[in-house]
């Protein structure tokens, strides 16, 4: 079976105002490098070969930093409207790709491991849903949007923490912002995301149920290390993600 051409979308528009920084978020330093460029060495080390990039915010800022990169394109949300509509920006592009598979995780996420994402894409190939969802075993999942099964372990959908019940709360299983699709499916999904929240966007965690409905195949395999769920949203989770990388860097994992 050949493997499918893998091609990422990663998310890098937002402003990241809890941060206390004029620079786009990706942008931020981590241990002297930006930390979207960590996330760009794990995608290349497994095997993308096509980045695309979602900028908006001082998207010129971003751009020029990461000129010296080789395969990346870069495409403008100039709304921030939620990261479906992130992924929506990207349609243009991925509509030239659609028998890939497409990686789309967040600028945001500097500790993504190639070796996860090659595991993600071995049981993408192997399996062949229209989603695969990376997931992660937090012993404290909070702040994290929770996986929901059925009774028999298949995948029902993604309850953010703020919506889900005190049983869906004690749920250890997270989503870690990290998916894998096939380009078609997600460019016909995308078209029929809508944004009937309170916050009148347009949500990735909404695609994979809508593909469900279409009677596709979506799954949920926890494969990825609770170290990579660590993102950067504040100056606080940013010393910790810092931390971490130079604990891994002694020696231990």
């Amino acid at each position: 079976m050949l493997t499918p051409e893998l091609i990422a979308v990663v998310l890098a528009a937002g402003k990241g105002t809890r941060m206390k920084s004029e620079l786009p978020k990706v942008l931020v330093p981590v241990l002297n490098r930006p930390m979207i460029e960590y996330l760009l060495d794990s995608l290349q080390a497994a095997g993308v070969g096509k980045v695309i990039v979602v900028v908006g915010y001082r998207a010129a800022d971003v751009q020029a930093t990461l000129a010296h990169r080789a395969n990346l394109v870069f495409v403008e949300q100039t709304e921030q409207l939620g990261t479906g509509h992130a992924v929506m920006t990207a349609r243009a592009e991925l509509a030239k790709h659609p028998q890939a598979a497409v990686l789309v995780v967040a600028g945001d996420s500097p500790m993504t491991r190639a070796d996860s994402l090659q595991t993600l894409l071995a049981k993408f190939q192997e399996l062949r849903p229209a989603c695969l969802l990376g997931t992660a075993r937090r012993d404290n999942p909070t702040g994290l949007g929770r996986i929901v099964r059925d009774a028999r372990g298949g995948f029902v959908g993604i309850v953010e923490e703020k919506d889900a019940s005190p049983e869906q709360q004690a749920i250890t299983e997270v989503n870690m912002s990290a998916y894998l699709f096939q380009s078609a499916e997600l460019v016909n999904a995308l078209a029929q995301l809508g944004n009937s929240n309170a916050q009148k966007e347009y949500y990735l965690t909404d695609v994979p149920g809508i593909m469900l409905k279409r009677g596709l195949k979506v799954l949920a395999l926890d494969v990825l290390q609770p170290s990579e769920s660590l993102s950067i949203n504040t100056p606080e989770e940013l010393k910790i993600v810092e931390a971490e990388m130079q604990r891994q860097r002694g020696g231990a994992d």
